[in-house]
């Protein structure tokens, strides 16, 4: 596996919130873990809650019993939830914290991963694709009318247009449950994974996002490029990016 993960402030924020991890060895009964998390929160809160969400997580991961890589998965994220809800209980400089999170491993040539937020994850062959879906209004105005009530009672034709429909709908250290989606893809020979907070998919285009990490000689430079092109775009939020290429023979550098 060829692996490459960075985060950068960006040109706007004084405070990196963004917090990436990866590792091409076993971490319990994973055999690599990737994972990006974008806090959101008061001046060290969101910085906060972003880096102590992963550290629970790769804690938890080495404690697990279960073997099953979609109920570790969601095992291991509820309880970093419960965890960083606790931890804002204990400290009011961090109420209010909460944070995006992306967890995936390459079992074999199949990716799991879970996803709580609007931080994504692309596959990257031929084309580019989001395999991901963003917990966010917008999304859920292609969802039932009955959760558009739940999330508020807005009327699915206002929220094409609404002003907060960037704002997620699920996030970690919100509230005492927190449902991941959990997905499942097999992979083939060439695919690329690509991981991001929204500092980098809402400021560049997923085809220039594709191009880029075609065209890049390897994952660190696909890595640094992307994060250029951001904060050439105007660099408006943290960025947190990984690149991997799963199923190659080399080994990571990250």
């Amino acid at each position: 596996m060829k692996i490459y993960a960075m985060t950068d402030v960006g040109r706007r924020r004084e405070v990196n919130q963004d917090y990436v991890y990866v590792t091409d060895r076993p971490i319990g009964p994973f055999p690599n873990l990737l994972t990006v998390a974008d806090g959101m929160g008061g001046h060290k809160a969101g910085d906060f809650a972003s880096s102590y969400t992963v550290n629970v997580l790769k804690d938890e991961l080495k404690k697990t019993p279960m073997d099953k890589p979609e109920e570790i998965l969601r095992s291991v994220v509820s309880i970093a939830n419960h965890k960083l809800i606790e931890a804002a209980s204990r400290d009011i400089k961090l109420e209010g914290m909460g944070t995006t999170l992306v967890a995936a491993t390459v079992v074999g040539n199949t990716l799991y991963f879970a996803n709580v937020g609007d931080s994504r994850l692309y596959l990257i062959n031929d084309k580019i694709r989001q395999l991901s879906k963003d917990q966010t209004i917008e999304h859920v105005v292609d969802q039932t009318r009955e959760e558009m009530v739940r999330l508020g009672g807005i009327k699915a034709e206002e929220a094409r247009n609404h002003p907060d429909k960037n704002i997620i709908t699920r996030a970690i250290g919100v509230k005492e449950d927190v449902e991941p989606d959990i997905y499942e893809y097999r992979l083939k020979k060439g695919d690329m994974i690509l991981m991001c907070t929204d500092g980098l998919s809402n400021m560049v285009e997923d085809e220039d996002m594709f191009n880029i990490v075609k065209g890049s000689r390897d994952v660190v430079e696909a890595v640094q490029m992307l994060i250029e092109k951001a904060n050439s775009n105007g660099g408006r939020d943290n960025i947190g990016v990984i690149v991997a290429e799963p199923l190659a023979d080399e080994v990571s550098v990250w």
